[in-house]
C-alpha cells in the first residue's frame, strides 16, 4: 500500500535522517537574513537596503500535446495576455498608499520594518515551448457536462522536457505556464496533486517557477486564474534555492530547512519542514488532501478591468512563530488568512493504542454466510509494545490479508520472502491462521506492497516466483495470494498498448506464474488483486506506463480470480462513465471508480479497446482507515449494492438498483481499525453481513 511508503519516509524526516542533498545556486540575486539564529535565503533585494533590484524573467507559455484515441492539445498561450496584466508584472496597492508586483508585496509583508528596497519583475521574454505528454505521463480529463478539460501530468517529466528545450538563463527567472493542469510527483499518479514546483532545475541551473492558469476550468476545480502561479512564485521567493526533487527538507540542503510543520486545522498531520508541503508544495492555507485538486481561499485583486484570484501565503514568519510588525502578520496578502504561527509536528498528540489494548468491544459475528464480505489487512503492528495477534482480529472480518511477502533483495529475481511480525513467532502465526480458517475465515497472504519494487523480466525466473510463494503458502497454510505490486512495479512497456495481448515482459510472467501456482494448489486456491486507481480505473483516460497496468492481469486471470478491489484511497481525479469527473473522498467518487470495473469502460478511450466488466460477484471497494469516514463507507456500499444513495449524490448508477452480487469492502488495515475502537469494522461489517444473500 502506498500509505507504508509515505509514513516511513515522513518518519525518516522527523528522526532528521539526511534523505538529499542539493547544491544548485540559481541564476537570480539573493539575500539572508537571519531570524531566531538561523539563516534563511529569499529571492530578490533585501526590503531594508534602498534602491530595486530588477529581476528579468523569461514568461514560457507551455503547450502539453497528448496523444491517444483523441489527440488534445492544452495550450497556455492565450494566457499570456492575462498574466502580464496581472498583480504577478503590474502594479497594486497591497498595502495603502504602496502600489507594487504580488512578489514584492510579499516581502514587504514579510519585513515591513523600514521596508524601503523593491524586487520587481521585468518585463518578460515570451517563449512559447510544445511539450508532448506520451501515455504513461499524464491523462486528460473533461467534463461531459461542460466540455471543459483538464490535464494531471508528471511534473518531473515535463520540467525534464522543458528544460530540455531552454538553456540556461542567466541572471533569468524563467516562468513557466501551463493551461488549466495539476501535476502528480514522484513518478506516481497516485501522489497527487499540486499546481506546480518551483527553485533550481538541476539540469541547467535555472532558477524556475512551474505553475498553471487556469481558465474556463471545470467545475470540481475550485481554484482560479493565477493561484497556482503566484502559490508556486511566493514558495520561490522565501525558498529560491529549493531542489524540486527533494521531497523532504534536511538541515543538510541549502534551501530552508524549518521544524517540521503540522497542518492547519486539527488532525490534518505533518506536512513538512520546509516551504510548502512535502509532495506537493500545498501552502498552509489550502484545505485540500492527497488526490484532490488543490483548493484554497483566494486574495481577490480587481485590477486592469479584470479580478484576479490570487494564492494566500505563509510568510517566512509563520514557519517559525515569529511576529512580522507590530501586530503580527503570517500570512500574505490577506494577513487574516493564518492567524497563528505553525505548530510544529513534536507537539502533535498522537494517538496510539494503550497497553491495554482498545476500549471499545468487537461486534460478534452473527448469521450465516451471505456472499458480502468485510475484507482487511492485517500487519500485526506493535503499539506501545504490545504485539496484535491474528486470532484477536474482530470476528467481523471474513477474509484477512496478511501484509507482506515482500520481494528478497538478496536472491534472484522472482523470489519473495515473508517473516512473522515482531513479537509473534513463526509457530504462533500459523496456530492463529489455523484458528481463523476453523472458523470459516480466509486467510490470504499480500505479495509486495507500497514501495517494494517487484519485476519478473525473465522468463527463466518463474520459477524461483513459483517455488517461493509456494514454499510460504505450504508453511503457513494461507488460502490464496493477493497481488499488491504497486508503481513503479509492473509499468508497462512502451509500445505495449493491447491489454489482451501484453508484452511487458513482467506483466507477462506474472500472469504465468500465478497460474502455476493455482495449478499447484487447486481450484480453491483464491488470488485477488489490489491495484492502485491509476492501474485499472487510470486505464480509462489513457493506457501506458502505470495507467491501466492491472488490465492485462485481469484479463489473463478472469476465470480464477477470487476478487478484485481498487484502493480508491490511491487514485488521483478520474472520470466516471457518466463522463464527469470526480475525486476521492466522496459516495460519488466510490460509486463511479466501481462501476468501471464493473460495467467496462473503453481503454484509453478507444472504442476498439472495449475492457468487458467484472462480475458483481468478484468485486469489492478498498478504503483507508482515517482517510475516510465510516459514514462515508456506509453510504457508498449501501448505494452501489443496493441503489440507495444518499441525498445529495450525483453520479446515477447505470443499473439503478445497485450490484446485490458485489462482495463488499476492503480497509488498510484491521490494525488502525482495531486502534480506532472498531469504529469501521463495527458499523460496516454487520451492515454487509444484513443485506440479502448475494446473487
Amino acid at each position: 500500500m502506498m500509505e507504508t511508503r509515505i509514513k516511513t519516509l515522513c518518519l525518516l524526516v522527523l528522526l532528521g535522517m539526511p534523505l538529499h542533498s542539493a547544491h544548485a545556486q540559481g541564476t537570480v540575486p539573493t539575500f539572508s537574513r537571519v531570524i531566531g539564529g538561523n539563516a534563511y535565503t529569499l529571492a530578490g533585494r533585501d526590503p531594508a537596503k534602498r534602491g530595486t533590484t530588477v529581476i528579468p524573467t523569461m514568461l514560457v507559455s507551455v503547450t502539453l500535446a497528448f496523444d491517444g484515441a483523441k489527440p488534445v492539445r492544452m495550450d497556455a498561450g492565450p494566457d499570456v495576455s492575462r498574466i502580464l496584466k496581472s498583480p504577478i508584472y503590474s502594479q497594486f496597492a497591497f498595502s495603502p498608499g504602496v502600489k507594487t508586483q504580488y512578489a514584492d508585496g510579499l516581502l514587504r509583508s514579510t519585513f515591513p520594518s523600514n521596508a524601503i528596497g523593491r524586487t520587481l519583475l521585468g518585463k518578460p521574454e515570451v517563449k512559447p515551448v510544445t511539450v508532448a505528454i506520451p501515455a504513461g505521463y499524464g491523462y486528460i480529463l473533461t467534463s461531459k457536462k461542460s466540455g471543459r478539460s483538464f490535464a494531471v501530468v508528471d511534473i518531473e517529466f515535463l520540467e525534464k522536457q522543458l528544460f530540455q528545450q531552454i538553456p540556461r538563463q542567466d541572471g533569468k527567472l524563467v516562468i513557466a505556464v501551463t493551461h488549466n493542469t495539476t501535476f502528480y510527483t514522484d513518478g506516481d499518479a497516485t501522489v497527487c496533486c499540486s499546481w506546480g514546483t518551483h527553485g533550481v532545475d538541476a539540469a541547467t541551473g535555472n532558477s524556475f517557477v512551474l505553475g498553471s492558469y487556469l481558465h474556463a476550468a471545470p467545475a470540481i476545480v475550485e481554484d482560479r486564474d493565477i493561484q497556482p502561479l503566484t502559490q508556486q512564485l511566493a514558495e520561490f521567493i522565501n525558498d529560491p534555492l529549493h531542489d524540486p526533487h527533494a521531497y523532504f527538507r534536511t538541515p543538510a540542503a541549502v534551501e530552508n530547512f524549518f521544524p517540521a510543520w503540522l497542518r492547519p486545522g486539527g488532525g490534518r498531520g505533518c506536512a513538512g519542514a520546509g516551504v510548502g508541503s512535502n509532495y506537493f508544495l500545498l501552502e498552509p492555507t489550502n484545505t485540500n488532501s492527497k488526490n484532490s485538486f488543490p483548493v484554497s481561499t483566494p486574495f481577490v485583486a480587481r485590477t486592469g478591468g479584470y479580478s484576479y484570484h490570487l494564492s494566500n501565503v505563509a510568510t517566512l514568519h509563520w514557519y517559525l512563530g515569529t511576529a512580522s510588525g507590530p501586530v503580527g502578520t503570517y500570512s500574505f496578502p490577506d494577513a487574516r488568512a493564518l492567524a497563528e504561527p505553525a505548530q510544529p509536528c513534536a507537539n502533535r498528540k498522537l494517538r496510539a493504542a494503550s497497553h491495554a489494548g482498545p476500549s471499545a468491544t468487537p461486534v460478534p459475528s452473527s448469521g450465516p454466510p451471505n456472499g458480502h464480505r468485510l475484507i482487511g489487512y492485517w500487519t500485526g503492528s506493535s503499539f506501545g509494545g504490545v504485539p496484535f495477534p491474528l486470532r484477536d482480529v474482530s470476528p467481523q472480518w471474513d477474509v484477512i490479508i496478511v501484509a507482506f511477502a515482500p520481494p528478497d533483495p538478496n536472491a534472484p529475481e522472482g523470489t519473495l520472502q515473508f517473516h512473522a511480525p515482531s513479537g509473534i513467532t513463526p509457530d504462533q502465526l500459523k496456530a492463529d491462521i489455523a484458528y481463523l480458517k476453523g472458523q470459516g475465515k480466509k486467510v490470504m497472504l499480500s505479495l509486495g506492497g507500497g514501495g517494494k519494487y517487484f519485476k519478473l523480466d525473465d522468463p527463466q525466473n518463474i520459477p524461483n516466483f513459483v517455488s517461493s510463494v509456494t514454499s510460504i503458502v505450504s508453511e503457513y497454510g494461507f488460502d490464496g495470494v493477493d497481488i499488491d505490486f504497486e508503481s513503479p512495479s509492473l509499468v508497462l512497456a512502451p509500445g505495449d498498448t493491447d491489454y489482451k495481448h501484453p508484452t511487458t515482459p513482467s506483466v507477462v510472467n506474472l500472469i504465468a506464474g500465478l497460474r502455476q501456482l493455482h495449478d499447484h494448489f487447486g481450484p480453491t486456491f483464491m488470488i485477488s488483486l489490489v491495484p492502485e486507481g491509476t492501474q485499472i480505473p487510470g486505464g480509462y483516460p489513457s493506457y501506458g506506463g502505470q495507467f491501466g497496468s492491472y488490465l492485462p492481469l485481469v484479463e489473463g486471470l478472469r476465470d480464477i480470480l477470487s476478487f478484485v478491489d481498487v484502493q480508491d484511497y490511491n487514485t488521483p481525479p478520474l472520470e466516471g462513465l457518466d463522463g464527469e469527473i470526480y475525486q476521492s473522498h466522496s459516495v460519488d467518487y466510490h460509486a463511479a471508480m466501481t462501476e468501471l470495473l464493473l460495467r467496462g469502460f473503453n481503454v484509453g478511450g478507444n472504442p476498439r479497446q472495449f475492457f468487458p466488466g467484472m462480475p458483481a460477484s468478484k468485486v469489492a471497494v478498498g478504503f483507508l482507515t482515517g482517510y475516510t469516514t465510516p459514514e462515508v463507507v456506509s453510504q457508498s456500499m449501501s448505494y452501489i449494492i443496493t441503489g440507495k444513495g444518499p441525498a445529495g449524490t450525483t453520479y446515477k448508477l447505470r443499473k439503478g438498483s445497485g450490484y446485490s452480487a458485489m462482495i463488499g469492502a476492503m480497509f488498510w488495515t484491521i490494525d488502525s481499525d482495531r486502534n480506532d475502537n472498531f469504529k469501521y469494522s463495527n458499523l460496516i461489517g454487520p451492515q454487509l453481513h444484513s443485506y440479502p444473500k448475494a446473487r
